[in-house]
């Protein structure tokens, strides 16, 4: 290498302590090493590097096929299994993607507007007048019904009853550091049975397991191909040579689509809530953009919105789920930023970094929607959902329900912050989640002034 880069010089076991329990703080502290600076906290490499330059960005996430792979993420794993489209390399990624891609787009996507819609409303519904309740669990429910239905395409009975239990349950368990620590730290991956906390991880899998793969097989006996679910688009689908997805593969991407795309997306909209309700003015201007469309809005309307689109969009920026983007390791020896780096090599694109970079967004602890509407910004600028090849599948429908869970609350609801204390963002799991959960009191529903 040309000179070495620089990065915190602590032993690697306590900056990876450092980044599990506060990864906010170990990235603002180690920011004053550069762009790009060693940290060895993810896995057990001799170099890896974090990376929130964006034009070094641009080259890692463009190159993915040639002087960069993205390898397997072995964290995700212990989430969603062998075949999930995390654990994927090469043409069998490419391959899955493109059979994945239809149910996330165009006519289809349209179709879940009424649902999300309704389903947020029968949600909020159950809350009492003055009740005090965390924002991030009720979006939690709001997330899980809405991917239960759109995977699943059900609603209801005793199996639906249970997946929701369970899966609630499962991501719960992240609540506690030590189960968060678990999926960086090997040894603490113990299973002593149901009464030690990976056991108890472990038995909650199986269990959901049993329960997508029993859904499967009544799927495949009772075939219906005029159902608009993803599982039957997905078990319609085949590749160029005529092949479908094994009941393996299906349960994989299945567990994917539904730990990856209620838990992130319910986490994104408390956020939402959370500042919009923090600042009273962005609040009142949302809801006039939304009072414009009249009653009874279509959905797709509501989701063009350009302001609710920046309030989003900001909430993402601000605390994005995802702390950095997916690996990609040297192929061949490169140079980035005036380093040579050597074959092996991993780096991950920092977004939080990148997304609080002052030349980008000055005051970037604010939380100012208006940024997006007076400049567009680079996929190597801001991007919440990663990029390249790895780049989230379910960011257009992640996106579509945010704003679609946001307008329908800020719209027909009256909520305040129960307290005045700034949330504080924590980690769970692999993303970033509000402390406190956003406690907020329900006050019935929202009468406009007008």
């Amino acid at each position: 290498m040309k000179q070495l880069i620089k990065g915190p010089q602590t032993p690697p076991w306590l900056q990876k302590l450092q980044f599990i329990i506060d990864p906010i703080s170990y990235l603002e502290k180690s920011a004053k090493y550069g762009e790009i600076f060693h940290a060895p906290v993810i896995g057990n490499y001799d170099l890896m590097l974090l990376v929130s330059n964006p034009q070094a960005l641009q080259q890692l996430l463009t190159n993915d096929s040639k002087q960069f792979v993205a390898p397997p993420d072995k964290i995700l794993k212990l989430l969603t299994g062998d075949y999930s489209l995390f654990m994927l390399e090469g043409s069998r990624h490419r391959r899955e993607r493109k059979l994945l891609m239809p149910p996330f787009h165009g006519e289809r996507m349209r179709s879940y507007g009424d649902l999300i819609c309704n389903l947020t409303k029968q949600v909020i519904d159950n809350l009492n007048k003055g009740e005090i309740f965390a924002v991030r669990d009720l979006m939690q429910e709001v997330s899980l019904e809405v991917i239960l239905n759109v995977v699943f395409g059900i609603h209801e009975g005793e199996r639906f009853i249970q997946l929701k239990q369970k899966i609630t349950h499962l991501m719960d368990l992240f609540k506690v550091p030590l189960n968060s620590a678990a999926l960086y730290l090997p040894w603490l991956r113990q299973d002593f049975g149901s009464l030690s906390p990976w056991g108890k991880f472990r038995q909650i899998q199986r269990e959901i397991e049993a329960l997508i793969k029993a859904e499967i097989k009544d799927r495949r006996q009772n075939y219906d191909p005029s159902l608009t679910d993803i599982l039957t688009l997905m078990m319609s689908a085949k590749d160029e040579n005529g092949q479908g997805m094994t009941d393996e593969e299906l349960h994989d991407e299945l567990l994917t689509m539904v730990l990856a795309g209620h838990e992130t997306t319910a986490t994104a909209i408390a956020w939402a809530l959370y500042w919009v309700n923090f600042k009273p003015e962005i609040l009142k201007k949302l809801r006039q953009e939304i009072a414009n469309l009249g009653e009874n809005p279509d959905p797709m309307d509501i989701y063009k919105l350009p302001y609710l689109t920046a309030v989003c969009n900001e909430s993402l920026r601000i605390y994005p789920v995802a702390i950095t983007t997916f690996a990609r390791e040297v192929r061949e020896e490169v140079e980035m930023m005036g380093y040579n780096l050597p074959i092996g090599t991993k780096i991950y694109g920092c977004i939080y970094l990148t997304h609080h970079r002052e030349d980008l967004y000055p005051n970037s602890q604010e939380f100012r929607p208006e940024r997006f509407l007076e400049r567009q910004y680079t996929p190597y600028e801001f991007f919440p959902f990663g990029g390249g090849v790895r780049r989230c599948l379910g960011e257009a429908l992640a996106i579509f329900e945010m704003k679609l869970v946001l307008a329908t609350i800020v719209a027909n609801y009256d909520l305040n912050l129960a307290s005045n204390q700034p949330e504080k963002a924590v980690r769970r799991g692999v993303t970033l989640a509000p402390k406190n959960g956003v406690k907020m009191v329900f006050n019935g529903e929202y009468k406009s002034q007008n």
